[in-house]
């Protein structure tokens, strides 16, 4: 089993960007610059890579390699994106990985690009690439290229020499375990062994809520790849645990008027087996909130009105300042409810909101990741 943190650092201290690896400040998949040129550098990785893996890191500078993170991202359906996109579309696997130097809420990004062996190409047209198109690496430059040549397999005994230094041991093993239990010592850490092989180690605020068991806070990593697989400051989980698997449901809170209600996001499952391989499987159990229209509208006017006033550096009154915490959610409510202009509204608020304070563009990250989730099931 790969560490996967080890991973990163063999790949930035021995490689520079190549045909076999990546590296990003940021990756932005939710305009369709940010989209095309992912999908780009998709595409260009698993053509210049038949038979072996191609990576992309995300969270560092390109000029010292300094790691200085992203955001957890916890898109599970990324693959769904590229299979629209890409024809002979490679597996493409996102992960979030915790290093200690790191604020909570920030990960490094590793993208694993596993080639089909087939040349990959744009289905369709995107931003200013056209369907059809179809890219190689050339040295760290992902260029569109013509095809009629034998693709040379020159980076399998590279990227399997790196891949077998970045191997777990139970040194590794228990210092992630007791590195976690000792940080997240004040959300109640625990950590349970799968199949005698996987150990994986979680932390939340417990609280009861009508005889049901949630959890906020919740950190949840697979120590032997050092894998984050679930983080959030904002949401309630519910987390069921047996011999095989580990469950976590999803939830949000939404609603108007000081009046909301705790719907299910997500479900995900970890399975765990006896050959030493996991798989995680995830499914979407979100029904949008439909509320009476006259209210929505109503309240997408007074978001407008608050809005406008950021955009014109007005200062708010304290309703004012109440209501646009909720800006974020009540855009988002009326998007789903068929406000389709809501969704503009929402983007447009993106500098104003991450300009106004911390805690308002948290919760605008948070309304982008359930539309996110919602948008590519």
């Amino acid at each position: 089993m790969i560490n996967k943190r080890l991973l990163i650092k063999h790949l930035l201290a021995h490689n520079d960007e190549n045909s076999f690896y990546d590296k990003k400040r940021k990756v932005d998949i939710s305009h369709k610059e940010g989209k095309a040129k992912f999908l780009k550098h998709i595409c260009a990785l698993s053509n210049s890579n038949p038979k072996n893996n191609s990576y992309i890191v995300i969270g560092v500078e390109d000029e010292d390699n300094n790691i200085i993170g992203v955001d957890f991202f916890d898109d599970s359906k990324i693959q769904n994106l590229i299979n629209a996109y890409l024809t002979n579309p490679p597996i493409v696997q996102y992960e979030n990985i915790p290093f200690p130097h790191l604020p909570d809420d920030k990960v490094v990004g590793l993208v694993t690009i596993r080639p089909t062996g087939k040349i990959t190409s744009l289905r369709k047209n995107i931003w200013k690439y056209y369907g059809g198109s179809v890219f190689f690496r050339d040295g760290s430059i992902s260029m569109p290229k013509v095809f009629d040549i034998e693709i040379k397999d020159v980076n399998s005994n590279i990227v399997a020499a790196i891949e077998k230094h970045a191997q777990n041991n139970i040194e590794h093993t228990l210092n992630g375990v007791f590195d976690f239990m000792n940080f997240r010592k004040d959300f109640n850490p625990q950590y349970k062994v799968f199949k005698e092989y996987f150990v994986v180690c979680w932390a939340g605020q417990k609280k009861v809520v009508k005889n049901e068991t949630f959890y906020s806070r919740v950190d949840i990593e697979l120590i032997n790849e050092q894998v984050r697989l679930f983080f959030s400051a904002l949401d309630d989980v519910s987390i069921a645990i047996n011999d095989d698997s580990f469950k976590i449901i999803e939830y949000v809170n939404l609603g108007l008027q000081d009046s909301n209600k705790y719907y299910p996001l997500e479900e995900t499952i970890i399975k765990f087996e006896d050959n030493a391989h996991y798989n995680i499987e995830t499914k979407l159990l979100f029904e949008p909130p439909q509320f009476n229209k006259k209210d929505l509208h109503h309240i997408y006017n007074t978001n407008n009105a608050i809005l406008d006033k950021l955009k014109k550096g007005l200062s708010l009154t304290p309703r004012e300042a109440l209501d646009l915490k909720n800006l974020p959610a009540t855009y988002l409510i009326c998007y789903l409810n068929l406000f389709d202009k809501a969704l503009d509204k929402l983007n447009e608020a993106k500098p104003y909101l991450k300009a106004y304070n911390k805690e308002v563009y948290n919760l605008y990250k948070e309304s982008m990741r359930i539309l996110r989730k919602v948008k590519y099931s």
